[in-house]
């Protein structure tokens, strides 16, 4: 008989959980090897040395503490632009409007970050994150009041939203807000006061730690709230949700709230920690690099932490393996756009490790056009 004081199925259990964790992940893994070795074969078409390459890449990106911390930059707002997308997916919305909310949440810090004067950096770097988090969140609730009320689809909604949010953003920057230091003749606003910077800890930045931090918080409340258990309930199945008696029309408006105060964090976080200014080319593309990281880390939340790392160091590391191996910097855009295609297309990477596709480990990008 078996001694009931041990545990005796607690390497069955721990094997069941790294076998869980495995057929979680195995495709993104799959998709980063392919993604890179394609990569390694047009490095050799180019004429580059693969090896030289990626080697450059790593040393660019986690070589030294000054890479490693130019590696957490950029990996920063991708992780929260990740979360908002992933948050949206939850409840079965495909937020495309992460790039227009995260310029937004930019903008806003800026404004705040040079505009309030007089208030010391215990208040001011708290006030103008919080800026811009509040105008992410409140630019993301348009196209979540337009689904509910008139049926428009958030795809169309935010695609259009990003456009606007671009053309108020330039308008600000190249207009009442506009530095006018003496010589400067490019669109962009004052640098923001010392008061309102996120500072380096040791040379790493702050930012990545409140994405962290920000990381814990979206799977608390997606797995251990009643806001969380809405909001998959309405992903899942929005008729299901409505007859249990969840209010789905508000769940979906609070779900691209919370989606777009992520997205208007990490713009935040880029102005105060990164650029110290908003100026228009500076943040362009962060939003819809998200997307990537939300489908490599298969919309986990802590997923997402690893799968923008990797997109974090493949861009801090591009310029060194650009000097280092005579590589155009924008291979590493194409290796990016070969995850998010293997990602996608996940049947082909289903076939070459020769597994079955099991129920509900696909991500629903969105639900149907009428939904």
């Amino acid at each position: 008989m078996d001694n009931p004081d041990v545990p005796s199925d607690t390497p069955k259990s721990a094997s069941s959980w790294l076998g869980r964790v495995w057929r979680g992940f195995r495709v993104p893994f799959v998709s980063v090897l392919l993604a890179m070795l394609i990569g390694a074969i047009l490095l050799a078409v180019s004429g580059a040395n693969p090896i030289t390459a990626y080697a450059a890449l790593f040393k660019g990106s986690f070589g030294n503490l000054t890479a490693l911390g130019r590696t957490l930059e950029k990996s920063t707002p991708l992780l929260f632009s990740g979360l908002a997308i992933t948050f949206a997916f939850k409840a079965g919305l495909f937020n495309i409007g992460a790039q227009g909310q995260l310029l937004i949440g930019a903008i806003v810090a800026a404004g705040i970050g040079f505009g309030v004067e007089g208030l010391p950096a215990y208040i001011h770097i708290p006030l103008a994150f919080l800026g811009g988090i509040v105008g992410g969140g409140l630019f993301a609730a348009i196209p979540g009041i337009l689904k509910t009320t008139t049926g428009a689809h958030e795809v169309i909604t935010t695609i259009m939203l990003n456009y606007i949010a671009i053309n108020i953003t330039d308008f600000l920057a190249d207009g009442i807000w506009k530095d006018t230091s003496p010589g400067n003749v490019v669109a962009r606003t004052p640098a923001i006061l010392p008061t309102a910077e996120i500072p380096k800890v040791a040379g790493l930045p702050l930012g990545f730690l409140l994405a962290l931090l920000a990381t814990v918080i979206v799977w608390w409340l997606l797995n251990r709230t009643t806001l969380g258990f809405e909001v998959r309930t309405v992903g899942m199945n929005q008729h299901a949700a409505k007859y249990s008696g969840i209010k789905v029309a508000l769940t979906v408006v609070l779900t691209m709230v919370i989606s777009g105060m992520l997205a208007g964090a990490g713009g935040a976080i880029e102005t105060q920690g990164v650029v110290g200014r908003f100026q228009p080319g500076f943040n362009v593309g962060l939003g819809f690099d998200g997307i990537t990281v939300a489908l490599l880390g298969k919309t986990s939340p802590f997923g997402n932490v690893f799968a923008a790392l990797l997109i974090g160091a493949m861009k801090a590391g591009s310029s060194q393996m650009q000097f280092d191996a005579g590589v155009a910097a924008e291979i590493t855009s194409v290796i990016q756009a070969l995850m998010l295609f293997f990602i996608a297309a996940d049947m082909i990477v289903r076939w070459i490790i020769r597994v079955r596709g099991e129920e509900g480990e696909s991500v629903s990008l969105s639900t149907g056009w009428g939904g």
